[in-house]
């Protein structure tokens, strides 16, 4: 009875949250917004699609038509997946969940009269809310990288920089080319590896030598993925010293110079200098500025605080999932692999909210399967302290898992 308890809703929400339906519910709906169209806000569309909850108005907001499955975008930029091989067609998906799409950026939100602020449009009507924006590289602190390097998000710009420069190295694939990315985490990783293969491949069917490309990789730590087990920091090393990726440990980024329209310089704090022609952002996520403000309970990061409901801890009409949420009793790492755990307890408790009706808790496992790709048809898997070396079979595996999640949203 105590578990129960624990997880219910305050009796008091639920009938607040009823009575506000009651007030309007002769001219409108109840009003259900998800703000983002993250992995587990995909899914939770999908879920709504095929049972629907009847009387409820869904309204998706999203500065985007699409949005990308993070476990096929390197992928995607070593040149082994379309375009739309690793997007969700989030209009497509809205229309299939019956669900209104406003297009455009979530700024703000006005609890106290719950709305959701946007960018370019009047205010959005909120009873319960759910937000699953993902996360942004942490900048701020590096003079120089808001205004120089290229963040690894929003993914959209991202991919517009790095089809600029494989159209500059096609046009021009005899000229020397040199390329930094800063951070030393999986996504650092398979972003080096997967450039490196795909500019590669662009240099030897022009008969240029492999040489003309150089990639740094900076990690302020002194191993490479300081936050996973020693067996696959052992692997990725290997992988990435061996494809010849110049590898800086324990240099930590202190500034991004312009030195002209085609060069930079990466300046780090022990005196290391590197010239390049672009530098990629991939360090550690943070939240966007504007839910700070919003009074919602977060964390140093500005990460929304959830319990195990995956209810804000302040505000219980609100629910928060993927990277933009941490879970107060299960921290877990921010991951695409949660995030796509998270889409069907998030979608039933949403729906259980609106009932009345007793949440259920979600606990996330603790030990999850991980398949890093090299960019060259190949895959480090890991679990625990468990690690097997790059091989062509891991690669299939991973494809195929990763083809089966996107083609339940292609019906």
């Amino acid at each position: 009875m105590a578990d129960s308890h624990r997880y219910r809703v305050g009796k008091d929400i639920v009938e607040n949250i009823q009575k506000s339906y009651s007030v309007h519910q002769q001219n409108s709906m109840p009003d259900l917004v998800l703000v983002g169209g993250g992995h587990s806000h995909a899914i939770a569309l999908k879920m709504f699609g095929i049972k629907p909850l009847p009387g409820v108005s869904l309204t998706l907001i999203t500065p985007a038509l699409d949005t990308p499955y993070s476990g096929m975008l390197p992928g995607h930029i070593a040149g082994l997946y379309s375009y739309d091989e690793c997007h969700i067609n989030l209009s497509r998906l809205a229309d299939f969940a019956h669900a209104h799409l406003c297009i455009d950026r979530a700024i703000g939100l006005d609890l106290e009269n719950r709305q959701v602020i946007c960018a370019n449009r009047p205010a959005v009507n909120f009873d319960v809310l759910s937000i699953d924006i993902g996360s942004t590289p942490a900048t701020i602190s590096v003079p120089g990288a808001d205004e120089y390097a290229i963040p690894a998000k929003p993914v959209a710009k991202l991919l517009e920089c790095w089809y600029e420069l494989l159209q500059s190295v096609h046009k021009n694939p005899q000229q020397p080319i040199k390329i930094a990315i800063v951070g030393g985490g999986v996504g650092g990783v398979e972003l080096a590896l997967a450039m490196q293969a795909h500019l590669q491949q662009i240099l030897i069917a022009n008969q240029k030598p492999i040489q003309n490309l150089e990639i740094h990789l900076f990690n302020r730590h002194h191993k490479i993925l300081p936050h996973n087990h020693d067996s696959v920091q052992h692997q990725v090393k290997q992988v990435v010293t061996s494809r010849g990726i110049k590898l800086h440990l324990g240099e930590s980024v202190s500034q991004i110079k312009y030195i002209n329209e085609e060069l930079l310089a990466v300046k780090c704090e022990l005196g290391l200098v590197v010239e390049c022609d672009k530098v990629f952002w991939v360090t550690q996520a943070s939240a966007p500025d504007w839910l700070k403000t919003t009074g919602l309970g977060t964390d140093e990061q500005g990460f929304i605080l959830v319990n195990d409901t995956l209810q804000s801890q302040t505000h219980p009409q609100v629910f928060a999932a993927g990277d933009i949420a941490t879970m107060v009793n299960h921290p877990r790492p921010k991951a695409g692999v949660f995030a796509v755990r998270q889409g069907k307890p998030l979608f039933e408790n949403l729906q259980r909210i609106i009932l009345g009706k007793p949440l259920k808790p979600y606990i996330p496992q603790q030990q999850y399967l991980s398949l890093i790709g090299t960019g060259d048809k190949r895959a480090i898997a890991t679990k625990g302290a468990f690690t097997l070396p790059p091989h062509p079979l891991l690669w299939c595996w991973k494809d195929w898992i990763d083809r089966r999640f996107m083609k339940q949203f292609s019906r």
